[in-house]
């Protein structure tokens, strides 16, 4: 019995409750972690490859063994199953990429006197957090501001710690009732309450912790309509001291407010998560909004990108981001909802905890202001994931690691420094063009790149022949010993697996060539076939860096190929459609030209907008426009079988048809006729 039957057979004991699987690898290791309403059905799920998440494969080929722990509900195996990723931080679960602690603001809430304070300290049961905060400046500063909002004690006060040890051997009464003590600094110049010192009376100071705990929940707007009614009391009694102090914590949250970003006219209280992947690493970003108000911006970098499905990374950032933060909102706006969301949602509502009873919503708006706060917060991301990548010098690291992954894959000799691909585009055989990139130490090398015009006569597309006259070109020894080819590639990848590689071993052989690494890459799965391995093809991990790597490969020549394609293509319709008209010759074409200033405005003139050009006779303009009626439909019709027959070329076709290469210098891809 293999490994897959005997999984099989004991997942035959797993029952049909809820709860949280763990999948295990030879060595024991928790390499994944799942919940699920039916953990049989769904570990079967897995082992019958009936889950076609990309990371599927790899992961059922390293399970050895797995673990189950049953849940009352779906509610509780939530809880469980961040507790358990927390714990065993699985490689096939996504997570922060940056394995550090975040700054908070706390409120020592277990003290007789809380103070406030800046902490990345591990999370204490006593304690209050506000954040994370990923801007350690914006932290601390806030924790100043805070301050001179509502007097509060700090535990960097020497004060305030004596005064703590004392409350800790003597009850508060004999404490209050001490006389000598001073007031410390802080509560000279307004930044404490004097409770070293017995300034201040438990009740008032509790009421002061409850404010700050508002202030820093966001809610400014009912704290400011509290003071200036302190304020407007004070002053009616004379006591014009108490009421300069307060104007002066108003005017210090108005500032805070004016530099607050507000991006909705309602009294939104959300969060927005945007995401922006790319093969290996995600970007996020979370807009906290209170009050309509933009109070706060916390950047994030996931280890995972789109090697997972956008629910999981959702799934897995909202289960870590709000197991740490206890400023949960009322609305959480992602821009795809997770599987679990009423789970999620019902987590939520629990950890906000309100009084009034108000629930937390997960949103996924497709249009309005609620959207367009989805797009910046994307943007934002996308941003922030530059950021860490200039800052930790991600993509050479990436490609380095990349090319040792590809020597080792492909058993190569070394890794290979310079990557050729070729890829073929025709439609039915006509207009048939190759294209050549090159990736010179693992970047494209756009001034190598080349294309080629097919010469072998085709009646119906074939592939193969026409990679065979591409490669009995390129690798003939004149081409070889031709300086402006570049020296002699490490690796040749070509698109379209096996049949291409078995095109090309059959051209190296009449070539006599045996000191270049071949590999077909195969469209649909990413396999690539290499000749010295009859078993099967060769399966890059997912999320990979070196997997990464080649379908940056493929999809570059596949653009190349495309775009050189449709050029050849338009040119030659062009040229067809204007000879056939009757009286229509080349004097009159370039008058037709130079008046419609392209061809694209040509065939979108009516037959008056022709004759008001007075360049041809009327009866010549009305054979011209009935030719260009005649042009346009049957490119129409050929246009809707190019996008059918380049979207077989690809899989799910990730490349940039009909663009120019960013950065390609003019005349840097020569043609090869």
């Amino acid at each position: 019995m293999d490994k897959l039957d005997r999984i099989k057979n004991e997942l035959n004991s797993v029952p049909t409750l809820p709860g949280v699987y763990l999948w295990k690898d030879k060595d024991g290791q928790v390499i994944y972690v799942g919940k699920a309403k039916q953990l049989r059905a769904r570990m079967r799920q897995y082992v019958n490859y009936q889950d076609d998440r990309a990371k599927i494969p790899l992961l059922v080929d390293q399970i050895e063994s797995f673990d189950y722990l049953v849940t009352e509900n779906e509610h509780e195996s939530l809880v469980l199953e961040k507790n358990l990723i927390n714990q065993y931080s699985p490689y096939f679960n996504a997570d922060f990429k940056d394995d550090k602690s975040y700054p908070f603001i706390a409120l020592t809430k277990g003290d007789v006197f809380p103070a406030i304070k800046y902490t990345r300290e591990k999370h204490r049961a006593d304690t209050r957090y506000f954040g994370p905060y990923t801007d350690s400046r914006a932290a601390r500063e806030m924790v100043d501001i805070a301050r001179r909002v509502v007097p509060l004690c700090s535990t960097s006060c020497a004060d305030w710690r004596r005064m703590k040890r004392k409350l800790e051997t003597e009850d508060l009464a004999a404490f209050l009732g001490s006389d000598g003590v001073k007031p410390c600094f802080d509560a000279h110049v307004g930044l404490g309450p004097g409770a070293c010192c017995g300034g201040i009376a438990p009740e008032e100071y509790k009421s002061n912790v409850k404010r700050i705990e508002r202030f820093l929940a966001g809610s400014h707007r009912e704290f400011v309509e509290e003071l200036e009614e302190e304020m407007r009391e004070a002053a009616e009694v004379l006591d014009f001291e108490k009421a300069g102090r307060i104007k002066s914590r108003i005017e210090t949250i108005n500032s805070l407010t004016d530099r607050q970003h507000a991006v909705s006219s309602r009294n939104l209280n959300a969060d927005v998560v945007g995401v922006f992947r790319e093969e290996t690493i995600a970007g996020v970003n979370v807009f906290m909004i209170r009050e309509g108000r933009i109070i706060n911006s916390n950047e994030f970098i996931l280890n995972k990108g789109k090697d997972v499905p956008d629910e999981d990374l959702v799934h897995v950032f909202l289960l870590r981001y709000y197991d740490t933060t206890t400023s949960i909102p009322h609305e959480v706006i992602v821009r795809e909802e997770p599987d679990d969301t009423a789970v999620m949602q019902e987590w939520l509502t629990e950890k906000l905890a309100s009084p009034h009873g108000a629930k937390v919503r997960i949103t996924a708006p497709l249009k309005g202001e609620k959207a367009d706060l989805l797009d910046m917060a994307e943007m934002n991301a996308k941003h922030a994931l530059m950021r860490y990548k200039v800052r930790t010098n991600y993509e050479d690291k990436r490609i380095n690691e990349a090319l040792l992954q590809l020597e080792s894959a492909l058993a190569l000799d070394e890794p290979p420094m310079r990557i050729e691909c070729f890829d073929i585009s025709t439609i039915h055989g006509s207009y048939t063009v190759a294209s050549m990139v090159v990736f010179t130490n693992g970047k494209p090398d756009k001034n190598q790149y080349r294309r080629f015009k097919i010469k072998t006569p085709l009646d119906e597309a074939n592939d193969f022949l026409s990679m065979q006259e591409v490669l009995g070109r390129r690798y003939a020894p004149e081409r070889m010993a031709d300086e402006r080819f570049g020296s002699k590639p490490d690796l040749i990848i070509l698109d379209g697996g096996k049949p291409q590689l078995s095109a090309a071993i059959e051209m190296f052989g009449e070539l006599g060539i045996d000191d270049i690494a071949l590999a077909g890459l195969a469209k649909r799965d990413e396999e690539l076939f290499v000749p010295w391995q009859d078993t099967g093809p060769v399966v890059l991990p997912s999320g990979s860096a070196s997997l990464y790597l080649v379908k940056q490969v493929r999809d570059e020549a596949h653009r190349f190929a495309i775009t050189f394609h449709r050029e050849l293509r338009g040119k030659g319709m062009t040229a067809s459609v204007l000879d056939d008209v009757v009286g229509l010759g080349p004097v009159r074409k370039k008058a037709l030209m130079k008046a419609f200033k392209s061809f694209k405005n040509l065939k979108a003139a009516t037959v008056d907008e022709i004759k008001a050009t007075r360049t041809v006779p009327e009866e010549v303009a009305e054979e011209l426009h009935a030719v260009l009626r005649q042009y346009n439909e049957k490119e129409n019709t050929e246009l809707s079988a190019s996008r059918s027959v380049e979207g077989d070329a690809v899989s799910g076709d990730r490349a940039v048809e009909g663009e120019a290469a960013p950065g390609e210098p003019q005349g840097g891809a020569r043609e090869n006729a």
